[in-house]
């Protein structure tokens, strides 16, 4: 059972952002005074990478651990259950098949984790690094 109104649970919704995130912005800033240039931003292609390296064809997407399901953080809430199990699962997949579909356009893709930025960017940053040193 939701310790909310539906009303209060719409309006708590509706405030969570799905771009410019403070580990996005983190993460850009970062990158950003290490030199790393040349990436675009809120780009169309297939789940709308966080960040896009149209030279060497990278997308950068960085989840958020409880809504990617974080193997090391991830707490199951405890209403609802029903409804963010499946909503949790399905954006697995949906990642999973983003993930397909922008390799088979042979687009790389790098997946980091909020705790990843957040507990240390420059082991974020060296993984980033490596993948573009390989294209």
């Amino acid at each position: 059972m939701d310790v909310h109104t539906k009303k209060q649970r719409s309006y708590n919704m509706s405030r969570i952002r799905n771009r410019d995130t403070k580990p996005e912005v983190s993460f850009r800033k970062y990158i950003w005074e290490k030199g790393v240039r040349g990436y675009r931003l809120h780009v169309k292609l297939k789940g709308k990478p966080d960040l896009y390296f149209p030279t060497s064809k990278v997308t950068v997407f960085i989840d958020g651990c409880f809504w990617h399901q974080c193997p090391e953080c991830f707490k199951k809430p405890a209403t609802n259950k029903k409804f963010w199990n499946k909503k949790i699962r399905e954006n697995i997949e949906r990642d999973l098949a983003t993930d397909i579909e922008l390799c088979d356009n042979g687009i790389k893709v790098l997946r980091l984790w909020e705790h990843e930025i957040r507990n240390s960017t420059e082991k974020a940053y060296k993984k980033l690094k490596k993948l573009l040193q390989t294209c």
